[in-house]
């Protein structure tokens, strides 16, 4: 049971959840692109987003989630010569600076410093070689699997490549931390270590679009302009990308706009208790959703839901938390799923969640 709830979980991870067709899309001037809705994972509007591409700067989304999850905010970080001589962008460190790396993520999300994406790897990884592994092994844990990371910062390099998708699903993943949420929305902060605030180079939080709150800027001569951003209106929140996209910021809004006026966010199953039918033996078993069960659907999808239900065994036993799952479908084409759960509470699938994590990445937090 254990190795089913394991499969599940990686299956639950690594899900590809497709966009709907039919109705006319938003225009884009970027080459690649993708509009997805956050709570579910569901693709809105997509154009080439699984096509490898070099994605610049929107790599260090990347770096920053790693160094919040380090959990080494607070401690100080002593600046090396190799970041001091990081080309491209800068927060304009000095060699031996002592800053702490909270410091160093703001200066890396808002001033997008190549400099701070140096440090921070060397401070959290050991060396900006041994941060980068752990970069590929969180892509591979997330289900990224057009990516290829070869730095902290996103310069240009044969073996530094990503998509529109996976940047998706890696802006999804990030913003369900609390700390990166604060960080990706400041507008301006302050450092001890400066006597000048560090305002956000992302023009659609800082006054283009009053729905953002948050995201990444990037650019390279050979990616071009790369652009990663939310934006949240009433009860729905949308993450969009844009890989080589000329004009980003209204490649962005209009995706957003598009996205907001196409779609409502509908409860298709309610949180509770559930009687399913098993497909071999046809007995019965009692599972439950820990959660409404939300997509974002347009006014003529609505009636066109339809859900299969999968149970691991006849007889869950109660040491188990995960008894199954649920796929849910627009014109049969699936969009999103929930784990079927025992009575007991969800902690012990959060537990499962990390066993997989520990499996895919060799970490012990045991040491």
């Amino acid at each position: 049971m254990r190795n089913a709830a394991i499969v599940l979980a990686l299956f639950l991870i690594s899900s590809l959840f497709y966009p709907n067709t039919g109705q006319a899309n938003p225009g884009v001037s970027a080459n690649n692109a993708v509009l997805m809705e956050q709570s579910s994972g569901r693709v809105l509007f997509e154009r080439q987003a699984h096509e490898q591409q070099p994605i610049a700067s929107i790599t260090k989304i990347m770096t920053a989630i790693i160094a919040i999850e380090s959990g080494e905010l607070n401690e100080t970080v002593t600046v090396s010569n190799r970041a001091v001589n990081a080309i491209g962008s800068s927060i304009y460190l000095e060699n031996g600076e002592k800053i702490k790396l909270k410091d160093l993520v703001y200066g890396l999300m808002l001033r997008s410093g190549n400099d701070a994406a140096v440090a921070i790897s060397e401070h959290v990884g050991g060396s900006m070689e041994g941060f980068v592994h752990l970069m590929n092994q969180k892509a591979e844990w997330l289900g990224m699997t057009n990516t290829s990371f070869d730095n902290p910062h996103g310069l240009d390099s044969d073996n530094h490549y990503s998509t529109a998708y996976d940047m998706a699903l890696l802006m999804r993943y990030a913003m369900d931390n609390e700390t990166f949420r604060e960080v990706t929305k400041t507008e301006s902060y302050k450092s001890e270590n400066r006597a000048y605030s560090w305002k956000n180079k992302n023009k659609l939080l800082t006054g283009m679009y009053e729905h953002t709150n948050g995201g990444k800027t990037g650019f390279t001569r050979i990616a071009g302009r790369t652009l990663v951003s939310s934006a949240l209106k009433d009860d729905m929140e949308l993450i969009a990308v844009t890989l080589d996209g000329p004009d980003d910021w209204r490649d962005h809004i209009g995706m957003f706009e598009w996205g907001f006026d196409n779609f409502d966010m509908t409860t298709i199953d309610q949180k509770g208790e559930t009687i399913y039918q098993m497909t071999d033996s046809g007995n019965r078993v009692t599972g439950y959703l820990h959660q409404n069960i939300t997509l974002p659907l347009q006014k003529n999808e609505q009636e066109d839901i339809e859900s299969k239900s999968f149970i691991l065994q006849d007889n869950p036993g109660a040491a188990e938390d995960v008894i199954g799952k649920t796929i849910y479908f627009v014109d049969a084409v699936p969009v999103t799923e929930t784990p079927i759960y025992s009575e007991r509470h969800e902690s012990a699938f959060l537990s499962d969640i990390v066993s997989v994590y520990q499996l895919i990445t060799g970490f012990d937090s045991n040491g």
